[in-house]
């Protein structure tokens, strides 16, 4: 280098120069082509990577509930005949025939023989109202047994009695609850004493579905005891006799 001209020397320094800017810019470039191509990289994963998806409806909270409430259990009753009937609420104050003190009749039945006797027809009422009179008021016994009760019953009203269901004992036909009207002379089995035939004067249902009625029942048989109301089962009724005038 010390051999060389002035000239010379300021020619291989300018191409020095020439030469270190080139590299300065050629690094330069590269790293801004590097820069671009991670920025483009990027931009294609995120693309890549970002859900597309319409934006779902806002939620809908209603305050509203939806709990259902369960309706109160109400007993099954007939359609075509039901006695008492479903409306009727019975008496606070009972009607001074029936005011006493009874030992042949369950003081919560009274409702229903008050009804039974304001509320049936004229040959009934007179029927319910004169077996009342005999076996609250007189306690009549009677020589005989029920046929020969519920018979001077009848008489002493006055009433005739008419045939209105006519089977067998233990054979039947046996007759539907709406068949039965207070007032009625029936033949039944009686369930509740070793399945004889028996008979009793029909007050009114205590509960029909079950065919559980009120009854006046007179045993006789010389038990000099007066006639009785009492709850009796009524599947099966083979005979109706209603009083009429």
């Amino acid at each position: 280098m010390s051999g060389l001209s002035m000239s010379a020397k300021l020619r291989l320094g300018n191409q020095s120069l020439l030469t270190a800017g080139m590299l300065v810019f050629m690094a330069q470039a590269h790293a801004d082509s590097m820069s671009a191509l991670i920025a483009q990289k990027s931009a294609q994963a995120n693309l890549r990577y970002t859900p597309s998806y319409s934006a779902a409806p806002a939620a809908t909270v209603s305050t509203r509930s939806t709990i259902k409430r369960a309706r109160p259990h109400t007993a099954s009753r007939s359609t075509s005949y039901s006695y008492p009937q479903p409306f009727y609420q019975p008496p606070q104050v009972l009607p001074a025939f029936l005011s006493g003190s009874y030992d042949n009749v369950d003081s919560q039945y009274l409702p229903i023989l008050s009804q039974a006797e304001s509320q049936s027809s004229t040959a009934a009422r007179e029927v319910i109202s004169t077996a009342r009179t005999m076996a609250l008021n007189e306690r009549a016994i009677i020589q005989g047994g029920c046929w020969d009760y519920l018979d001077a019953v009848f008489k002493r009203a006055g009433v005739t009695r008419d045939t209105v269901h006519k089977g067998i004992y233990r054979q039947g036909p046996y007759a539907a609850s709406h068949e039965i009207q207070a007032g009625d002379w029936l033949y039944y089995i009686n369930h509740g004493y070793n399945g004889v035939e028996h008979s009793g004067l029909f007050v009114g249902w205590v509960d029909e579905s079950a065919k559980q009625a009120l009854m006046l029942s007179y045993a006789g048989e010389n038990r000099r005891e007066p006639a009785r109301y009492k709850v009796y089962d009524l599947s099966n009724v083979y005979q109706i006799m209603r009083p009429t005038i």
